[in-house]
């Protein structure tokens, strides 16, 4: 497995995390222009990456091309499925597969990455920006009914009375990808501030992981705070990898998905790159995955169609690095440039798994989200 277990480069407190950090990561924190076109381009953004990766979550790219050409689908993916191969499956115990499709959204449908989001938006409602891991364990209890791999590690850790700040230490999961999904809403909190995104994703990040698994919640936050400033998609990234160690294996595999840009000439070669890479890692692992967001930015700059659209296309856990994706490019050219076909059958309304949230208005979100930068 590809984990360097040295406390000395790869910590888990969060002052000898920035102490390691790269040149250049206090950089001053920007004002975005039309903040509010931004989010709403964010919040959209991530739940279009979401819901369109999430009919083939893990599939391997021939069971995705299969069914993209049984359902005479343009491949990599310029909208919604149209079929699927699990009309059954029900997520999170709410929308079937068949929710997610095209033909029949109404709403933005249930899923872990959009309920944390949610979940994390009610976090600083409530808390505020100076919230505890205590408070992050409390809110989890109060309302967050269930979980899967780390968060459900953690979550049965604090049902069984484990203080939040050793919640993780008996965790299974704790390099994977669940703090990343996690951090969209403080990247959203600190527009044009990828330093403070980081920081504020501390907390969040320390109750179910541990090294890499805590940097690519602080890599994802302070790239879509970054996104809000930025040129580009992947000049928010960037940014965004200045927030983590600089020795951490995370740093270094971001620093290689850099280094072959010119080798990630479409989905294909892009997926084969991080196969070879990472022999063996687990496809839901923070590392690989979040090179493919890299990759998905290479290859669609600042078109928000091709960027989700290939993300999805290159596997592994592609509705959580689908949703980070649209996150990162809808914040970066604003919901304006986003093309309504991945937004007019949301209808406003956004679904949950959270206890007495089982809905929200997107518009609500948008403008709640603005009002914690102010």
């Amino acid at each position: 497995m590809y984990i360097n277990q040295d406390p000395q480069i790869q910590p888990d407190k969060l002052d000898e995390i920035l102490a390691l950090r790269p040149e250049g990561a206090d950089a001053p924190a920007k004002k975005p222009d039309d903040l509010y076109n931004r989010m709403k381009g964010a919040l959209v953004g991530r739940f279009a990456g979401c819901v369109l990766g999430i009919p083939v979550e893990n599939y391997s790219l021939s069971a995705m091309e299969s069914i993209a050409i049984d359902n005479h689908m343009q491949y990599p993916p310029v909208d919604y499925w149209t079929g699927t191969n699990a009309p059954d499956r029900i997520h999170y115990r709410v929308n079937k597969r068949t929710d997610y499709l095209k033909q029949n959204l109404d709403k933005v449908p249930v899923d872990d990455d959009i309920t944390y989001t949610l979940l994390n938006l009610l976090l600083l409602e409530k808390y505020g920006k100076n919230y505890t891991v205590d408070d992050v364990g409390q809110l989890w209890l109060d309302i967050l009914p269930y979980a899967c791999t780390a968060e459900d590690e953690a979550l049965h850790q604090l049902m069984a009375g484990t203080h939040a700040e050793y919640a993780a230490n008996f965790n299974s999961y704790v390099e994977w990808i669940g703090a990343a999904i996690r951090a969209d809403a403080f990247g959203y909190a600190e527009a044009g501030n990828p330093a403070a995104a980081a920081k504020l994703s501390y907390n969040d990040a320390y109750l179910s992981h541990r090294k890499n698994g805590i940097y690519g919640e602080m890599f994802c936050a302070a790239s879509v705070a970054a996104a809000f400033t930025a040129k580009t998609p992947l000049d928010a990234v960037r940014e965004g990898m200045k927030q983590i160690p600089k020795e951490s294996e995370l740093y270094q595999a971001l620093e290689w998905a850099f280094s072959v840009e010119d080798q990630v000439t479409n989905y294909l070669s892009a997926r084969d790159l991080v196969q070879f890479k990472f022999k063996g890692m687990h496809p839901v692992h923070t590392i690989n995955n979040m090179c493919l967001i890299v990759f998905a930015l290479m290859l669609g700059g600042n078109d928000f169609t091709k960027c989700i659209g290939n993300c999805v296309a290159m596997g592994l856990d592609n509705d959580c690095t689908g949703a980070t994706v649209g996150s990162i490019v809808g914040a970066c050219i604003g919901f304006d440039k986003i093309p309504p076909h991945w937004y007019e059958n949301f209808n406003d309304t956004v679904a949950t798994y959270i206890t007495g949230h089982e809905t929200f208005s997107l518009e609500d979100c948008v403008k709640r989200f603005v009002a914690l930068n102010n």
